[in-house]
């Protein structure tokens, strides 16, 4: 049966239905995404992804950078206050721009008009570097972490004692199926990803809760002799400050993600800036408790050292019960994971919505309105990545040129202000909020190049020249590539997908 939402030369009518040929005004005109993320599950999925394994296993990066145990927790709190000031200035441009893919959406509509080369550019090079590197490459290593706490537990409880390298195919294998589950629940059904997302975030939690609650029976029995250090030997080099704050940012990477689902959610203009202002500050405050927690059993070197500290602070105060510490991380792992390919899939879409990737990934399945082939393409990249060793270890010098998007987001909200005074804006944050984000981004940016300069950061520079050598041809000058007709019709019967509608202008 021919479709016109199946077939995009145009040669059946329109409105065809899967069933017959019956008028479908949607399948005509376009698809739109459901909205299916009210705000209990808007603050799960911003939890969801900020909180994955990183604060339960190693979170002694910043405390090493630091030098000491206050600056350190001064640190976890700056980077809290850093996300809140950049989340604050996102509730503004998602309920300003209603638009799902995040900075993405935020870019080139704020920068487009300004010039017809420039303008697109930098939503074209952030999407370059997002989609097609950094989230994938964030699922795989997700999906790794998550196999290693699989496996290593049931190794160990059967007594099998594999060598290295049928440990690490083991792992590999184990990921790829984490790989498919995930993209699977993710293309099946919204409301079921939303339902296990929620039940991982309590479930992470509540383990938050409990060591939490170790603390602080620790204090009441006069456990503050490493907390007592205070700020004895803080460091104070301009550089390591730096690499510390980038170490707690990473705890808190995430923060933005609510934005890249904002037509998915219920009344946006009302649930976006709240579940912001819940979940983010929930995080912040979690993460310093449960630090304060960790340094109540371990001293500052112990927890610098630990591959997992949960894991220890179990083994020490909860006795039988310990085995539920381990089982919460490789939860909490899981639905990271799940969450931000819940919100990858979703940029990309954005992404090739606005014809800066082929037009097939900006197709939504007609009766889910599911991005099904955005999904499946992060999935597929995010397989090859799993097999890859050298593209996981740059992961931190492309961080790095995210914060340049982040600030150029933070520049387009005060370009808006200026450019559209009278358009709606259900939340409007002071203006010193996106102004002190662009400081202390920029900062960030520029501190780890001036005092620890690397190769790898030329590798960044590399991929963004050739993002704009890509850009010329195929965005300005919108060439296309003649052989991808048959594969996008091919797609779309497969996936049974069509084309979707840009949400309208406010």
């Amino acid at each position: 049966m021919e479709n016109a939402a199946f077939d995009s030369s145009g040669e059946a009518s329109k409105g065809e239905s899967l069933a017959g040929r019956h008028p479908n005004p949607a399948a005509a005109d376009g698809l739109e995404l459901k909205r299916k993320v009210g705000l209990f599950s808007g603050v799960a999925l911003i939890v969801g992804n900020m909180i994955g394994s990183g604060i339960f296993i190693s979170p002694g990066g910043v405390l090493q950078r630091s030098g000491s145990v206050g600056l350190a927790l001064v640190m976890w709190a700056a980077c809290g206050l850093l996300a809140i000031l950049g989340s604050l200035s996102y509730a503004e441009l998602g309920t300003l721009i209603p638009k799902s893919g995040g900075e993405y959406s935020y870019l080139i509509d704020g920068l487009s008009p300004l010039h017809p080369f420039w303008g697109p550019l930098p939503a074209f090079l952030y999407s370059w570097i997002s989609v097609l590197l950094l989230r994938p490459t964030t699922f795989a290593v997700g999906c790794l972490s998550c196999a290693s706490y699989t496996v290593y537990p049931i190794l160990t409880s059967l007594g099998f004692c594999l060598d290295a390298d049928k440990e690490d195919l083991l792992i590999k294998i184990t990921a790829i199926l984490y790989i498919g589950l995930i993209t699977a629940l993710n293309c099946y059904s919204v409301d079921w990803t939303i339902r296990v997302q929620n039940v991982f975030t309590i479930a992470k939690l509540v383990a938050i809760v409990v060591l939490i609650g170790c603390g602080i029976y620790q204090l009441s029995t006069g456990g503050t002799q490493y907390l007592a250090q205070g700020f004895e030997g803080s460091t104070t080099e301009f550089g390591t400050l730096a690499t510390a704050f980038y170490g707690g940012l990473w705890a808190y990477d995430g923060w933005n993600n609510l934005n890249f689902v904002t037509e998915e959610i219920k009344n946006p203009y009302v649930n976006l800036p709240r579940a912001i202002m819940i979940g983010i500050p929930l995080v912040t405050v979690c993460y310093l408790a449960v630090n304060v927690a960790y340094l109540t059993v371990l001293s500052p070197q112990a927890l610098i050292n630990s591959d997992a500290v949960a894991v220890e602070v179990g083994n020490y105060l909860l006795g039988p019960v310990a085995f539920f510490i381990p089982l919460a991380v490789a939860m909490s792992t899981f639905g990271g994971v799940l969450t931000g390919a819940f919100a990858t899939g979703r940029l990309c879409f954005a992404t090739a919505r606005e014809g800066h990737m082929v037009d097939v990934l900006s197709y939504v399945h007609v009766e889910s309105r599911i991005p099904t082939p955005a999904l499946i393409f992060t999935a597929i990249i995010a397989l090859i990545l799993v097999a890859s060793k050298k593209v996981t270890s740059l992961i931190d010098f492309f961080t790095f040129a995210v914060w340049i998007f982040y600030v150029l987001a933070m520049i387009v909200l005060l370009i808006l202000r200026k450019t559209k005074p009278d358009a709606r804006r259900p939340y409007r944050v002071p203006l010193f909020v996106p102004i002190l984000t662009i400081v202390i981004g920029s900062y960030l940016v520029v501190a780890p190049i001036v005092t620890d300069p690397a190769i790898e950061y030329l590798y960044v520079l590399g991929v963004l020249f050739i993002g704009v050598l890509v850009y010329i041809p195929f965005v300005y000058y919108k060439c296309s590539l003649g052989f991808m007709g048959p594969i996008t019709r091919l797609v779309q019967l497969i996936l049974s997908v069509g084309p979707t509608l840009k949400p309208a202008a406010d």
